[in-house]
């Protein structure tokens, strides 16, 4: 059976190797994610270019995805190392101190405009949560803290502030000369680290667009602000992720599992997709095994209708890449077997808006409803397939299409699978008959199976299907 949630995996020293890529793709990775927060440009070209060529050479097509940096905000560097920080010490963040000369009561801060964003009563968390400071006064430039909670500090750790509040936009310099990167290797999606509102999507996009790229764009939902502003945000990207380690240190890690479920199911609602990421693997940075309670966490996730789950450090830099999307597969798989996943009465309410929507509503229905073995929905930009992967279902949905941006694009989309089709004719009974060939070239159908063929009246028109047509394989 095939897997319908699909695995994101990221790339760095750790797998970047071709035979390890060959590996990974073998495990069943659907996009790879390029981290830009580190390494050069080119170590990030060549990492694209290999993973493709890799999909290529597997018969498979993989999705690019990069993210940026954003706006982290991180304290400098210590000169004699790690620092230890006790309960109840004062200890000073100074935007004007030196970022390479920190010691054991002050330190430089990357973020200038610090000193503006707290006053005396607010909460500062240190390297993610596990260090915390209280805010006693600002003077200046100088942040005055006292340490409620201590431990070892090191240089370039991030800042945050409980319950959001930090001015910090969200696309840097840094940002924008990266998403010319991007669009320079035609990435298929952009993800935006920190965004605090619609705005932020919207003029990523238009950075993007003007650098020529055409990628999807990423929400990254790791500010208290962007909770907030969640419905607003998800409505003008393509693709919503929980990154989760962010956001539970700006708003506690107690409220994350309720608010990943609420955006889980907006995004459905909305038809975007969604991401679950951060931590689902993390043991296996170092273990070959995941915990039980990591196991919970991936399958709680699909269960809730997750379009795809993350891997990060486990695949960027830890000693079991493969092991870790072995093991996600795996989960993943088993999770899908749950009868509730598989049906849904997803917009059963609501009036469409265009007929490619209601031809995707009214085939997941009768998908659902029929002895339907699979979905052939020829398509242009990938929107139909789209619509049809938001209700649930255990028929699979085969986007067929000439386009490799379409095809690289719909790797993302729960239950949706790729596939190379050139259309070669404008009669629609033999465009029916190529289209249940390719199914069956695959080991997809046989003989007496029913397939649900979309597609539209005008080929490679955009937004053109108008047609659903039950066949029976082998039928005359």
């Amino acid at each position: 059976m095939l897997r319908r949630t699909k695995i994101v995996a990221t790339i760095g020293p750790g797998s970047e190797d071709p035979k390890v890529l060959d590996k990974l793709i073998e495990a069943g990775v659907d996009v790879v994610r390029l981290n830009f927060s580190h390494d050069a440009h080119d170590i990030q070209r060549q990492r694209a270019e290999t993973a493709r060529e890799r999909a290529q050479a597997h018969g498979r097509h993989v999705g690019v995805m990069v993210d940026l940096q954003g706006p982290k905000i991180r304290v400098g560097k210590f000169k004699g190392g790690p620092i230890q920080l006790k309960e109840g010490e004062r200890f000073v963040i100074d935007a004007d101190h030196p970022l390479d000369a920190g010691n054991q009561d002050v330190v430089g801060t990357t973020y200038k405009e610090l000193p503006g964003d707290v006053s005396r009563g607010a909460t500062l968390l240190l390297d993610d949560g596990k260090l915390t400071l209280w805010v006693d006064q600002v003077e200046g430039s100088r942040i005055i803290c006292r340490v409620v909670v201590g431990g070892e500090l090191s240089g370039g750790k991030g800042i945050n502030r409980q319950g959001g509040g930090l001015s910090a936009t969200a696309l840097t310099d840094k940002d924008r000369a990266d998403i010319k990167v991007a669009a320079e290797i035609k990435a298929d999606y952009l993800a935006v680290s920190f965004p605090r509102s619609a705005a932020d999507i919207h003029e990523a996009r238009k950075l993007l667009r003007a650098a020529g790229g055409h990628g999807g764009i990423v929400a990254k939902i790791e500010r208290a602000e962007a909770v907030q502003n969640i419905e607003e945000i998800i409505k003008v990207c393509d693709v919503v992720m929980i990154a989760r380690g962010d956001l539970a240190v700006e708003i506690g890690d107690a409220a994350v599992p309720p608010i990943q479920k609420r955006i889980i199911r907006m995004a459905r609602v909305l038809n975007k997709v969604s991401i679950t990421a951060t931590q689902m693997l993390e043991s296996m940075i170092e273990n070959s095994v995941p915990t039980r309670a990591e196991v919970s966490d991936v399958a709680n996730a699909v269960l809730d209708g997750t379009d795809a789950v993350m891997l990060s450090a486990e695949t960027a830099k830890g000693k079991h890449p493969v092991a870790a999307v072995s093991a996600m597969d795996r989960v993943c798989r088993v999770a899908e077997q749950e009868r509730e996943v598989m049906q849904s009465a997803h917009r059963m309410d609501h009036r469409f808006e265009r007929i490619d929507e209601a031809i995707a509503m009214a085939t997941m229905y009768t998908a659902n409803h029929l002895n339907v073995k699979a979905i052939a929905a020829l398509t242009e930009s990938g929107a139909t397939p789209l619509w049809m992967s938001r209700i649930s279902s255990g028929v699979p949905i085969y986007a067929l299409t000439q386009h490799v941006e379409t095809r690289r694009k719909v790797t993302l989309y729960r239950g949706v699978y790729p596939v190379a089709f050139d259309i070669r004719t404008n009669d629609h009974a033999e465009l029916n008959r190529e289209a249940i060939d390719e199914l069956r070239r695959r080991g997809t159908v046989r003989e007496g199976d029913i397939v649900i063929i979309t597609k539209g009246d005008l080929t490679g028109v955009l937004g053109g299907t108008n047609a659903m047509k039950i066949v029976v394989v082998g039928a005359a």
